[in-house]
This record gives C-alpha cells, structure tokens and sequence, in this order.
C-alpha cells in the first residue's frame, strides 16, 4: 500500500510572523520515521511529510499539494494536542479533493480522548490508540478491521466500535531504525536546542518507551505503565548508523526517562569507552536515583549534558506533582553532575494547580542557587490523559482555555487561582528567564564556552535576518500580541469539554497519583467503576470469526 505519514505544523498564535522557534530548534519527527521504516520492513512504500520541516510551505492548501503529489492510498496524522485541528484541517481538504483516500488519526491525543474523536470529526476513517506499529501495518495490510487491536473505526451502519488495546511490542530492537534517508533536510536543516551541543549534525534518538514513574502532568495512554527499553548494543549500532550515514556527532536521548534501567546504561557506556564513536550526547536522569560511577561511566562514553525533572522548588507543589525529588536530592545531584565533569540541565515548568506568584519566586531562587549550566522553563499545558487534568477542567482551583491549539506549552492556557490574570504570569515568567540568562554565573559560563559553542552561534549569524525581524516584531507590538492572545477565537470545529477515554490501567494509576492521602493500587481497583463511553452508537468490536 502507498502510505504517507505527515506531522502538522500545529499552530503560530501570530500568523505570518517570524516564528523563532523553529530557529531556534527544528527537531525530526522520530515517531513517524519509525513508522515509516516498520512499514517498508513489511513491503510497503512510505513517504513522510514535516510540516515544520525546512523546505516545508506554510498553510493548509500548499501542504496538502504536497500531500496529495505523494499518491497516497492512506494518509496518516501524528497529532499532538496543539497540532490536532491542523491536522484535521488538512484531513478535510484530502476528503474533499479525493474521498477515496483513507485517513488514520495516531498519537497522545487520540490515544487519551478515543472514541469521540470520530464523533466529531467524520473525515476521520479510523483512529490507532497506544503503539502504532501493528494497527498502522494491519491495515496496510488490509486486514479485517474488527480484528486490528488499538483500533477505533465505524461499521457498515456508522457506528463506532473500540476495538481492545493490544499488547505492546515486548523488545524494541525488532524495530528497524527509523527512516531518517526519508526525512527531506536531514541533517544539516534541522538542528537541536541552541548552545546544548558542541559538535555537528545533531539528532534526536529514543531509546525506550513508557516511564514507570506517575507525575501529575504527564499523559502516559500511548505507551501506559510498561517500561520498555531498546538493548545497550542496538542503541550503540543505532548511534553508529547515524554517524557513518549522516556524519551525526551529536545526539540528544528523547527517553522519558533515559537511565531507568541502570545496568542497560552501564553496557552501553562500556560499549562506547572500548569502541568509541566520537559522538557526544544529552540525556535524561532521575534525581535522586544515579550514582557517581554512573555519572562519572557517561561522562567517559561522551556525555555532554544531563537533564532532570524538577518541576517547581515548593516543596508542597514537588510532593503535589513530582512526588519523590526533594531539594536536597536536586542540590546532591547537580553536585555529582558537576563532579562528574558533566553539564547540568533543570527541567521546571511554571503554572501547575497551586502556583502561586511566592512559589514561582521561590523556584527562581533556587534555580540560580543550583549553578545550573543550562534551564528551560515550561509553561504548563494540561493534556487529556494526565492524572490532574479533571482537576483544571473543573475549574476547582483555577480557570482553563480549553483551546487546543494553544495547548503546545507555550501558552498559559491554565490560570491558577493564586494569579490575578495571565499577563500577570507572562511577566513573572519573562522576569526568570531573563534572570538566569542574565546571572553571572550563566554569562561566566558561556563566555568559556563560547568556541565550544560555534556552530550554534554560526547558526544564529546565518539567520540572523530573521532573529533581528522576529525581534523588532515582538518588541514593537508588544500589546498587539497580547490583545490577539485575549481575543483568540476557538477552531470552529474544535468540541469543549470531551472526556477522556483511559484504560483500567491509567484510570489506576491516575487515581493514586492525585489522592489527597496515600491510596494503594488495590484499594483505587476497587473504587472504579467502568467508564463506557456513552456517545452516538459506540459498540464493543464483533469478534473476529464474525467477519470471516
């Protein structure tokens, strides 16, 4: 089957104006490369489309022509939250100019809102939940859909049938490297974070799948609770590839959680110490849960970089939404990264439930305090299938957007209750990073590092034309930003107020992690009833045999 899988743009808030974040890090799209290479593994020809890619148009009409030129029999969306309603636009024009196309919906939103997607949005065929990789190649196959798992679709009378969630692909080195040749720009046009490498091209890996951990903001229904990692030796052949492929010397892990499995990461280190590649990376650790000799073996293998979770520095908002990290445990880690020889990243993010303009405050202080080498800051986005998203949809302890598109991190689209408006946190959150870009210590730093530091400072003088427009824009229209940000109208078609659809398994899990006192997971069993989703015409699959 001719199959073409596309990642939307999602959305800019200030149309037609410079958008510096792809400038600033344009990153490959890992989930439909490895689709794409399973598919061809089984026959199939594959083309991929990135729309945030180098040489990708803007608007919905060109990258459809796109699309459409592919000659595709099935197109598939990888569609994050914020990059939803793109994606059905898009869908809805490949409907219009060829009905007999069919289109499959994929990814964490779908996976967490399920069945009343296809309620909604008719020029959506069908939709695959959870792990892509078996229902995207069933139906390539053209098998019989009451028999595909981790499929949502609509019988001959129109009806929506879920069918049951298969299991999981139990070891990931079955899967074939993703198919970066595919990806058009690859790698010189697209580039990692700026100043978070030293060494050219750079590229993203993902080495595991699923976390075992439950903070309250994550969303977890595509992969759920099973923690699945690819083998020391894949991971080091995998590297391997991209350096003699696409002279690739740097890699940044995109794993949840890249050191879950301790002794994994020691073979893989060992690996790299005997037969080295000359490849650095960045990677993900636990705070609290590494050790010096792991630190010290990454640092060895070519580590460059390793970031933690952190979230807040109240400790009342850290036991609410990261239980388990303490202050002390962040300060003693970043002390044994620093030992270590390694650069230390803090991942924290600003408006959960709770923040208040104190904590924000607090968090900033502690921030500077660490001698981070590098931060980055979210600001909070609540997603469908995160165990505190009833909370903010509820309106308890604050009010919420619930606008799609601006749920992409870069917009406060949740106001706590602590904040008089979200002017008010936008100014508290230029403030902090304008503080710890401006501290000493980071300036001190960077100025060290500056010739480690040329290619990203080589990048920025050969877009420089646009970094100056992007930054003469948002300066001289500040307050026509923020009027279009308050005036920002709903996607016509986008429904308010959709439940999510979560397993048994997630609904647990979820149900422990926001209980105002300790819950065991026997005990949460217990409390939940079955939720059935109630819309138009839902029914459980036919068995298989029926359709034979």
């Amino acid at each position: 089957m001719r199959v073409t899988l596309v990642h939307p743009a999602g959305f800019n808030f200030v149309p037609g104006q410079p958008d510096f974040s792809v400038l600033a890090n344009r990153m490959p799209p890992i989930g439909i490369m490895q689709l794409a290479s399973w598919l061809e593994k089984f026959g199939h020809d594959v083309q991929l489309h990135d729309c945030l890619g180098p040489y990708a148009p803007p608007g919905i009409a060109a990258n459809v022509e796109i699309i459409l030129a592919t000659g595709p029999e099935l197109v598939g969306f990888s569609a994050t939250t914020s990059g939803f309603m793109d994606a059905v636009d898009m869908a809805l024009a490949i409907k219009t100019r060829r009905p007999d196309i069919r289109i499959v919906f994929g990814n964490v939103h779908v996976s967490s809102l399920g069945a009343p997607i296809l309620e909604h949005f008719p020029e959506i065929d069908w939709l695959v939940i959870g792990e892509g990789e078996g229902a995207l190649l069933d139906l390539a196959d053209g098998k019989p859909l009451n028999g595909i798992g981790n499929l949502i679709w609509r019988d001959e009378a129109g009806r929506i049938v879920v069918n049951p969630r298969r299991d999981r692909i139990l070891d990931l080195d079955e899967l074939p490297f993703p198919a970066y040749e595919k990806l058009a720009g690859f790698p010189h046009a697209y580039h990692l974070p700026l100043f978070a490498y030293e060494k050219r091209h750079g590229a993203t890996m993902i080495t595991s799948r699923g976390c075992p951990y439950t903070c309250s903001f994550c969303d977890r229904t595509v992969f759920e609770r099973l923690y699945k990692t690819n083998s020391a030796q894949y991971t080091y052949d995998h590297m391997k590839y991209l350096r003699d492929h696409f002279g690739v010397y740097h890699i940044n892990m995109y794993d949840d959680l890249f050191t879950a499995k301790k002794q994994r990461v020691m073979d893989l280190c060992d690996l790299l110490i005997e037969k080295p590649l000359g490849v650095q990376f960045n990677c993900a650790i636990r705070t609290g849960h590494t050790s010096d000799e792991m630190l010290a073996k990454l640092k060895a293998a070519g580590a460059l970089m390793v970031s933690m979770g952190i979230e807040s520095a109240d400790p009342a908002m850290m036991e609410r939404h990261k239980a388990g990290v303490t202050l002390d445990a962040v300060r003693d880690t970043v002390r044994q990264i620093h030992a270590a020889g390694l650069r230390a990243k803090g991942l924290f993010i600003f408006g959960m439930p709770g923040e208040t303009p104190e904590t924000v405050r607090t968090t900033s202080d502690f921030i500077l305090s660490l001698d981070l080498d590098e931060m980055n800051m979210t600001k909070f986005s609540p997603l469908h299938g995160a165990p505190i998203w009833d909370e903010c949809a509820s309106g308890a302890g604050g009010s919420m957007i619930e606008d799609w598109r601006l749920m992409n991190c870069l917009n406060f689209v949740y106001l706590p209750e602590g904040f008089a408006s979200r002017e008010e946190m936008d100014a508290l959150y230029n403030w902090h990073v304008k503080r710890f870009y401006d501290s000493r210590g980071y300036r001190r730093r960077f100025a060290k590092r500056l010739w480690q530091h040329r290619w990203s400072l080589w990048h920025v003088l050969r877009n420089l034309p646009q970094t100056i427009a992007a930054a003469r824009y948002f300066s001289a229209n500040q307050a026509a930003i923020e009027q279009a940000g308050r005036d920002f109208a709903l996607h016509p078609r986008q429904p308010l107020g959709l439940k999510p659809q979560l397993s048994t398994e997630l609904q647990i899990d979820n149900l422990v992690s926001m209980s105002p006192v300790p819950m065991t997971r026997r005990q949460a069993m217990k409390s939940i009833i079955p939720v059935v989703y109630e819309g138009a015409a839902c029914h459980p699959p036919t068995p298989p045999s029926a359709g034979l």
